[in-house]
């Protein structure tokens, strides 16, 4: 009976322990998600009050997941303490742990830093059609490791930041106005200046192509079964492919049209019989 009692009585004095030790892990809990959920609103806020200021998008995004980071280490530090860990010692930990984890994950910490020098340097902007660590698309959002792009197929390609700043980068879109390259082949048996003629018409009629600059249109070489022009015309940036795909299609029915041949690969085969 006394052995009985004398559980009950240690029960009973570590039963305040333990319900302080539950009810600080639940207001720790709390703390945790609740903070979490206005640690994302506020970044969230922050990003459309940005897009809203005229900054570029993905400046935007970059500064908001910088922002959330922040936030969110903050709301697992007051819910330690809550709980009941010592964040000093903790944060000592964190240091040294975190320089083991950077050091180990070297290539995180070269995208992060890739990231900031993306959002200095401004190489590019989100909307810009890029060539950029290999791949191509339009820009979509730079985040902390990650830069988003979008095909035109309609893919969403993330690449890493690294990968971008450690390459080169072709921005289709930085300039307001592009030059087309094409190269016109005809047959040896064609009248050249008539060919020249037709596509000076074809550029001249075109009123999305640039007459400043001029269009350069010349022969480019002599080659092994067509002559061939360089047809060098400018125009928006935005026309490009329209202006490409509508001027060879001209070209193609007009040179049709008025008998100018285009020659394609073919092989003459002369057979001799040999007499018994």
């Amino acid at each position: 009976m006394n052995d009985i009692q004398a559980v009950f009585d240690q029960g009973a004095e570590w039963m305040p322990w333990v319900m302080d030790s539950a009810l600080n892990l639940a207001v720790g809990l709390v703390i945790f998600f609740v903070g979490k959920f206005i640690a994302a609103k506020i970044s969230g806020w922050c990003e459309k009050r940005l897009l809203k200021s005229s900054v570029d998008k993905a400046v935007a995004g970059f500064a908001s997941s910088i922002l959330y980071a922040l936030m969110f280490a903050g709301v697992v530090l007051m819910a330690l303490g809550q709980i009941g860990v010592e964040t000093t010692s903790f944060i000592a930990i964190l240091g040294a742990a975190g320089l083991a984890v950077g050091l180990a994950l070297q290539g995180s910490l070269s995208n992060f830093a890739s990231g900031v020098l993306i959002i200095l340097l401004r190489p590019f902007r989100s909307g810009d059609f890029v060539d950029a660590g290999g791949q191509m698309g339009t820009v979509n959002r730079i985040e902390l490791f990650h830069t988003h792009l979008t095909t035109p197929d309609n893919r969403v390609i993330i690449v890493p930041n690294s990968a971008i700043m450690n390459g080169a980068i072709v921005n289709f879109s930085r300039e307001s106005t592009r030059r087309l390259d094409l190269v016109v082949g005809i047959s040896y048996d064609a009248d050249i200046r008539l060919a020249k003629q037709i596509m000076e018409e074809i550029v001249e009629a075109d009123e999305r192509i640039l007459k400043d600059p001029a269009c350069v249109i010349a022969v480019a070489e002599l080659a092994d079964s067509s002559v061939n022009f360089n047809l060098r015309p400018w125009v928006a940036s935005a026309d490009y492919w329209t202006v490409r795909a509508d001027l060879l299609e001209k070209i193609k029915y007009a040179f049709d049209e008025r008998g100018v041949g285009i020659p394609y690969p073919q092989m003459d085969v002369h057979v001799h019989k040999q007499e018994s």
